[in-house]
């Protein structure tokens, strides 16, 4: 028999959403590979609360959040006005999920959510960058005191698992250089504008159209996104106690279609990379368009991929790559981290 893992979801936007969606449909695989079995006994969105120690159903939340309705609506169960941390002293609970929108100024709700679970002693999947940049290191000592896993490998590039190739797989090496495509919407209008031969303005214009980029799309170009994941990469990979205010940072605004003809003609390509590179015994960080060489394994990469190359002192130079559409990638990653912190 599958061992049932209660857990808590807050935020049901699209990565919310999306990881209950792939959990409706892959259940029986993960209790067949597994022998585990996520109980979803609360979630928390912007209209409130719904709480079920027999569980929600997953169907439901879907079906409500598609037609643009709060988790509060859920039958018998939905309580408008309750908080995100109110909701954690409500229920029982494994793992919490913090799917919540990123906070960069206070790293709010999620920040007071996942410290309250680690005291709790629940596991903690994080998808939301904002306490990781702002609190890394208050976040995992806590953690680690409480003897709690805090997962958070869908918080740089999505999918591409750039923080467990990281922290896991290059154990016992030293990594001498990060490079980095982390910002998909960036990698989407500079391969436009090579391509197609487009203008940055039009570039962007058809990443807004495509869904990628936002109305205001500044914390993509003008770098801020990237250098957040940079900041988390620092942090976890590279074990540099890290802050955005550590990196430098310039976006591709600047950047021209005549730039990018002129660099193809030179054998190589623009793209927004963020870089940690190891000078005497520290890390310069920066993030900003970088001309690469045409072979380079990023250099390659088309419109709807991100990347990371990892440079180290034993294991050689590793590569990983992911063709990434939307958001479902992201969500798939935060199903991984819940099924590696339950095993």
């Amino acid at each position: 028999m599958s061992r049932e893992i209660p857990f808590c979801l807050i935020g049901l936007g699209n990565i919310g959403r999306n990881l209950l969606d792939i959990l409706t449909h892959r259940t029986a695989a993960i209790e067949n590979e597994y022998d585990l079995k996520f109980i979803l006994v609360g979630a928390a969105d912007s209209s409130g609360a719904a709480w079920s120690a027999q569980g929600l159903n997953l169907e439901t939340c879907v079906a409500l959040k598609l037609a643009r309705q709060g988790i509060a609506n859920y039958p018998n169960v939905g309580k408008p006005g309750v908080l995100a941390n109110e909701l954690i002293e409500i229920i029982d609970a494994a793992i919490l999920i913090d799917a919540s929108p990123t906070n960069l100024k206070d790293g709010e709700p999620g920040l007071s959510c996942c410290h309250r679970a680690i005291e709790k002693g629940w596991q903690i999947v994080a998808a939301n960058k904002g306490p990781l940049v702002l609190a890394y290191d208050e976040l995992l000592q806590a953690a680690n005191a409480q003897n709690v896993h805090f997962a958070f490998s869908g918080t740089v590039a999505g999918g591409l698992p750039t923080v467990n190739i990281g922290m896991r797989d290059l154990a016992g090496s030293a990594v001498t250089r990060v490079e980095g495509i982390f910002n998909g919407t960036t990698n989407y209008i500079l391969t436009r504008m090579l391509d197609e031969r487009i203008s940055y303005e039009e570039a962007v214009r058809g990443a807004q159209q495509a869904g990628i980029a936002e109305a205001d799309p500044t914390l993509d170009v003008d770098g801020w996104d990237a250098a957040n994941k940079l900041v988390i990469i620092a942090n976890s990979v590279l074990k540099r106690s890290t802050k955005l205010d550590d990196l430098s940072v310039e976006g591709i605004r600047g950047v021209t279609l005549q730039d990018m003809l002129e660099a193809k003609a030179n054998g190589q390509v623009i793209k927004l990379i963020a870089l940690a590179e190891l000078k005497g015994n520290d890390y310069c960080l920066s993030v900003k368009p970088t001309s690469l060489p045409a072979d380079h394994p990023l250099a390659r990469t088309g419109m709807w991929d991100m990347g990371v190359v990892y440079y180290t002192d034993y294991m050689g130079i590793i590569s990983a790559v992911i063709e990434e559409k939307g958001p479902v990638p992201t969500s798939a990653a935060v199903l991984r981290d819940m099924i590696n912190v339950s095993r």
